[in-house]
């Protein structure tokens, strides 16, 4: 009976180890992070009645970014249609300044305010490039920027990589673009932030119903995690 319990215990071992043919199928680990410059994202959004005080509080903590070393860019930008929501853009030479910045004395301020007055804990995502261009945009009051985070699947991480540079890349292309900017999450490379830059609303819808992008989102609905979070922004002065 000893014998025949043991057995078992072998026949249950080697159910449990996986087949050279599953391995192989099994998909391939993301690439190490490279090095370079980092995207940073940050979604804020605060209590209805405390946007004049958040529109304030962002306003400072940009321009005091934009002074930091290896900073390239720091935008602020305040939802259409949602005036309590914002996200902050802010790009930097390498991985050092974008982590000294996170523990830099403004920073820490910053968040302790918003801390107390927000609706939700500050969301910030940090990436590296895939598709990019020159970071200055030329911008105006009319024009409209639109912030979507991508997410796929997984075993879908290199296809969704393919597609999600391709668009940015047909995107910068289209007519009232002024930056079409394509980033990968260092932490999960499966997630992607798109950033776009448009002379008015009616470039940005045109852009949407273009032929190459509605293509891309034919193709990514099969690979992807989570819904296609697209929202727009207007720049604060």
């Amino acid at each position: 009976m000893r014998r025949g319990f043991l057995a078992l215990i072998v026949l249950a071992s080697w159910a449990c180890v996986p087949s050279a043919e599953v391995l192989a199928q099994a998909p391939a680990g993301p690439p190490p992070v490279p090095d370079g410059p980092r995207y940073v994202v940050t979604y804020l959004e605060v209590m209805p009645t405390q946007t004049a005080q958040a529109k304030k509080l962002v306003r400072q903590f940009r321009d005091a970014t934009q002074r930091e070393p290896g900073n390239l860019r720091a935008e602020a930008l305040q939802r259409i249609g949602w005036p309590n929501q914002f996200v902050l853009l802010d790009a930097w030479k390498d991985p050092a300044s974008a982590e000294g910045h996170g523990k830099a004395p403004t920073t820490s301020e910053f968040r302790d305010k918003v801390k107390a007055i927000q609706n939700a804990p500050l969301d910030e995502r940090t990436h590296f490039p895939l598709a990019v261009a020159s970071l200055p945009a030329k911008s105006s009051r009319s024009a409209v920027a639109a912030v979507t985070h991508v997410d796929v699947i997984p075993p879908q991480r290199e296809n969704g990589t393919a597609l999600t540079k391709q668009l940015a890349e047909d995107g910068r292309k289209d007519d009232g673009n002024l930056r079409f900017e394509a980033v990968v999450q260092t932490n999960r490379q499966n997630h992607f932030t798109v950033i776009e830059l448009w002379r008015d609303r009616k470039a940005a819808e045109a852009h949407s119903m273009a032929a190459h992008t509605r293509a891309y989102r034919e193709k990514l609905a099969p690979a992807s995690g989570a819904l296609y979070d697209e929202r727009f922004y207007k720049a604060l002065d």
